[in-house]
């Protein structure tokens, strides 16, 4: 079974924790003791019915306050599908916990508020899933029970909101009403709606096509690992030279010419080995361990690529940067390090062109900093060569994260938009 990856998101209080609760509720995901542990908390805070949200603010302030503060990860599966969820928080002030969350999603459920419609919030979210480039979007328009599951309402708002995604690059936009409290449309068609003709959301979820959204064409794999086992004891792996890592992009197989990065030399792929043997063929997102015909000297951080499509060797960037550091600001001349795939290298900031207002989407060209949870576009100087692809080509190539020197701590992630 393949895994799909969705996050979602929205404005405070539009039920996203609810939801999820719902889902793994009514699939029959959660273990008796942990229902058993929603119920008694639910009745000590004196609540009327069960709060399914419960399940995955467990942080105690989120309790509290009944919002998400980080991101929850939850999994389950039926029987066409596992999944693996991001709770992402609402608040603008927990937008890097959202870009984390989102980041490497196939899908996002954004949920708006039957009662309050597309607010800034929403919009907000909706870009930011266009700008991570989350192939699917759904927006799920939440508590239609309080609205009378008035048809008028869900359509005013899919009018609203489709006109607003015309100016963002959003590639399928999928629309459902539903009651997360109660469960309408959430697992199973709602009997409340019948001129509501779709799916319910799990259905839509079990059978959004995934497959084609990672790139098969242009072949990416970053070096890992050298693996050398040189057992004495076991002669067929004492010569044994093989290079581990994650498939990023493309289709291999053995008898593949391919060429080594930054050397340029080239050979051919003499087998594809994982855990459980050979393979004939690895793509996007196997982890698998390359051997090749000829003895190269590669090592972590190199890349292998097709000799006629190869990625961009750059060290200066052009990026899209949210800043993730509280106490320290991103500024022309900040030195930090950037690890790009499995390189790893130091980077100046040579030039802030603008910060981006995420709920206007408005350029601020005078800005002179980035501070906590803002977006802007950068220009880096990276002190070694990097193997890069436009963000909107390949997201696991196209991707980085920026380190603090001093603290060994991520304080930035980056999309790159042009390498030069």
């Amino acid at each position: 079974m393949d895994i799909l990856r969705f996050a979602t998101a929205g404005s405070v209080d539009d039920g996203k924790s609810t939801l999820i609760g719902r889902l793994l509720f009514d699939s029959k995901a959660i273990f008796e003791d942990q229902l058993e542990a929603v119920e008694r908390t639910s009745r000590d805070r004196g609540t009327e019915y069960t709060d399914l949200s419960l399940l995955t603010d467990g942080l105690r302030a989120e309790r509290e306050q009944g919002i998400t503060i980080d991101v929850a990860y939850r999994y389950f599966a039926t029987p066409r599908r596992k999944f693996i969820i991001a709770d992402t928080p609402g608040h603008i002030q927990y937008t890097r916990n959202m870009v984390t969350g989102a980041s490497t999603a196939d899908l996002a459920i954004i949920l708006i508020d039957a009662r309050k419609g597309v607010l800034e919030q929403s919009r907000r979210h909706a870009f930011l899933t266009s700008l991570l480039r989350v192939p699917h979007l759904v927006l799920a328009v939440n508590k239609m029970d309080l609205v009378g599951y008035s048809r008028e309402r869900f359509e005013e708002i899919r009018e609203e909101f489709t006109a607003f995604a015309s100016k963002l690059n959003v590639t399928d936009l999928t629309f459902i009403p539903i009651s997360a409290l109660n469960g309408d449309n959430v697992v199973s068609r709602s009997e409340n709606m019948p001129w509501y003709l779709g799916t319910s959301l799990l259905h839509h979820l079990e059978n959004v096509h995934i497959a084609s959204d990672r790139n098969l064409v242009d072949v990416r794999f970053p070096v890992q690992y050298v693996i050398r086992p040189q057992r004495a004891t076991d002669h067929a792996f004492h010569d044994y030279r093989g290079y581990a890592g994650q498939v990023a992009g493309g289709v291999l197989k053995p008898g593949d010419e391919v060429v080594h990065l930054p050397s340029g030399l080239t050979t051919r792929i003499a087998s594809i080995d994982t855990f459980d043997g050979p393979v004939e063929e690895a793509f996007p997102p196997m982890s698998v361990t390359l051997r090749f015909e000829d003895d190269l000297d590669i090592s972590r951080g190199d890349m292998i690529a097709r000799p006629n499509n190869q990625p961009q060797v750059a060290q200066e960037l052009q990026a899209m940067v949210c800043w993730m550091a509280d106490g320290v600001k991103l500024t022309p001349r900040s030195k930090l390090t950037i690890k790009h795939t499995t390189r790893t290298a130091r980077a100046m900031v040579r030039d802030l062109h603008y910060r981006l207002d995420v709920n206007t989407l408005h350029r601020d060209e005078e800005a002179t900093s980035l501070g906590l949870n803002e977006i802007g576009r950068v220009s880096l100087r990276v002190t070694q060569p990097m193997f890069v692809d436009d963000y909107a080509r390949n997201r696991m190539t196209g991707g980085f994260i920026l380190v603090d020197e001093s603290t060994n701590g991520t304080v930035g992630a980056g999309m790159i938009m042009d390498a030069s």
